[in-house]
């Protein structure tokens, strides 16, 4: 009987041996994808922390921009009131000299 249960013990062993090296390579493999599991992580943080500072980078010069825009518009105004006033001037002086005109050519 003992070289049979020699040859179980074998059997078993060797089973066992079998699992854990399966076992060994699985939990291998597992660390390996862990590992570029968080090489990918800490990948995506660095292009979360660019794209953040390009945003933070682009909503300055958007205040900026809607800054000079707000000038720029108060100014357009100012130059348009400036524009129609002088029209008006001069309006009023064509049909002042208009008048004259007519005065000297009825008077002759």
């Amino acid at each position: 009987m003992a070289p049979t249960m020699a040859v179980q013990n074998q059997r078993t062993t060797t089973a066992t041996d079998m699992k854990e090296e399966v076992l060994r390579r699985r939990n291998e493999e597992l660390e390996r994808e862990l590992k570029r599991s968080l090489e990918r992580e800490e990948k995506m943080k660095t292009e979360l922390k660019k794209t953040w500072e390009r945003l933070r980078v682009a909503e300055e010069a958007e205040e900026r921009l809607c800054s000079q825009l707000g000038e720029l518009e108060a100014e357009a105004m100012d130059q348009a009131v400036a524009y129609r006033e002088r029209l008006v001037s001069l309006m009023e002086q064509l049909a002042a000299a208009q008048k004259l005109i007519q005065s000297a050519s009825v008077g002759c």
